[in-house]
């Protein structure tokens, strides 16, 4: 005797024959050089991200207790300590960050300009999931991703989209 949730088999069988289907493409294969636009703005982005989200903490960090230090930030990215030293380097070669010494990570001019850059794109996006939806937890770990792909001619689509619902 079937279950009752099960499905009848040429149900199943029909489910299973669009699931292994293959996806066409509606469109030709566009132009080598445009084609590597996007891959070649996946790879800037990607690169851009962990600064982003690093800069984006120390700012947090300072703005909730006027300190950004070293064992702080990796507790809160999950990586060691060591990993976030040489990040630090890199931050500080980069003009973003400045250290001192036994008084932690503070951001400079530029680090502070991308830090509200990155909480602007990241809120924007966060609030698009939501409105569309998507529970408060999961909109904030998608918008963490997100936020570092998106352009910003889509984040103005973004919040055109929210100020029309």
């Amino acid at each position: 005797m079937r279950s009752r949730f099960s499905l009848r088999p040429a149900k199943k069988e029909r489910i299973l024959a669009l699931r292994n289907r293959p996806v066409r493409r509606e469109e030709p294969l566009p132009d080598a050089e445009i084609h590597s636009e996007g891959f070649r703005h996946t790879r800037e982005a990607r690169r851009g991200a962990l600064v982003e989200d690093y800069v984006e903490l120390i700012a947090d960090l300072i703005e909730d207790g006027n300190e950004a230090r070293q064992v702080d930030i990796a507790a809160r990215l999950g990586v060691a300590q060591p990993t976030v030293a040489k990040m630090l380097t890199r931050l500080c070669a980069d003009g973003l960050v400045s250290r001192k010494p036994y008084r932690g990570v503070f951001l400079t001019e530029a680090g502070r300009k991308v830090a509200e850059e990155s909480r602007i794109r990241h809120q924007t996006v966060e609030a698009f999931l939501r409105s569309l939806g998507v529970s408060a937890e999961t909109a904030r770990i998608d918008a963490e991703g997100i936020e570092h792909h998106v352009s910003a001619e889509t984040l103005e689509a973004f919040r055109r989209a929210m100020i029309t619902r």
